[in-house]
């Protein structure tokens, strides 16, 4: 039977370093009507109300910037991506920067409490910081941990205020009490720019990042059979796609670029095949920034990857 799509649009840019993500979703846009597609209009879509204008004001958090706002916009997240399952639809989520994924596996956790959630992460980026280790205070750096309940106070750097860390308490219990899903059950793909924190956390639960090098030498079906076989306990997936796991040569429109990524096509095939698994419950991508890329190259690339994930979306089997 064919899924059901629903768009959710997140305009959030407040856990990011950069300003500009905040147009990723409009810069999509742009790049589907200058390609002649139809695929905005005929998908129903939820528009999720931003908490931008907080970059207005002077960030209180440095551990954590803006931390009262992500909480806000996790919560707002959460709750549309739980309303997309409970009409049937399957959600695919278009966001500005990457710290409100925590909110759709807060949503997704919310429908489905019972069941083990696995994360497919294709990053340049771990995002496994806490308010305790981040050396930025950037929190699109942080979902990872936002969800298992991590602080990681192993690798304590940071002393944050009482305040933050309320806060953070307070964002670890959004959709359901406690941890979401287990370290265990995150799989990285394309991850190539860690710190030592994170390193540390990955080592120490066996969380496996497949290369951009493995990619090549394997061929993306074998690595993403491989990635689905190390989920094969968790009940339900969900894929995160960051466009900046694609090259920085050509992805210059998204505020963190990393060299040594994936091609375009590399990415096509990935995310193809990885929603083509029954398991899959919600894609995501994030993190386009047209700001960054004057010809909105970046924003071209990406939706060439999301009309062909979702074309096989249709396509796929329901769990």
């Amino acid at each position: 039977m064919e899924k059901n799509i629903q768009l959710l649009k997140v305009r959030s840019e407040i856990a990011a370093g950069t300003r500009g993500a905040r147009m990723g979703v409009d810069a999509l846009e742009v790049a589907s009507i200058l390609k002649g597609s139809s695929l905005f209009a005929s998908l129903p879509s939820i528009e999720i109300k931003d908490v931008n204008e907080l970059l207005l004001k002077q960030n209180k958090y440095p551990n954590a910037k803006y931390i009262d706002g992500v909480a806000t916009m996790l919560e707002r997240v959460s709750n549309g991506v739980n309303s997309i399952f409970e009409e049937g639809n399957f959600p695919v989520i278009l966001a500005g920067d990457h710290s409100t994924a925590a909110g759709t596996i807060c949503g997704i956790k919310k429908q489905y409490p019972n069941k083990r959630i696995g994360a497919i992460w294709i990053d340049a980026h771990a995002d496994l910081h806490t308010p305790y280790t981040t050396p930025s205070g950037n929190m699109h750096g942080m979902p990872l941990s936002m969800v298992t309940d991590t602080n990681n106070l192993e690798c304590k750097v940071n002393s944050p205020s009482e305040e933050t860390i309320d806060h953070w308490n307070h964002i670890k219990n959004i959709g359901v009490e406690g941890a979401k899903m287990n370290l265990e059950d995150i799989v990285f793909i394309a991850v190539r720019d860690t710190e030592s924190p994170e390193d540390h956390l990955m080592k120490k639960h066996g969380i496996r990042n497949f290369t951009v090098a493995e990619v090549r030498e394997l061929g993306t079906r074998a690595i993403v059979d491989k990635v689905l076989e190390k989920l094969t306990d968790c009940d339900l997936i969900y894929v995160s796609f960051d466009v900046d796991s694609m090259d920085s040569a050509i992805s210059a429109g998204t505020g963190t670029p990393v060299p040594n990524g994936l091609s375009v096509e590399e990415a096509r095939e990935i995310n193809q095949y990885l929603v083509e698994s029954p398991k899959v419950c919600a894609w995501e991508m994030v993190e386009v920034n047209p700001t960054l890329d004057r010809l909105n190259t970046m924003a071209e690339n990406a939706f060439s990857i999301l009309e062909n994930t979702i074309d096989h979306l249709h396509n796929s089997e329901l769990v």
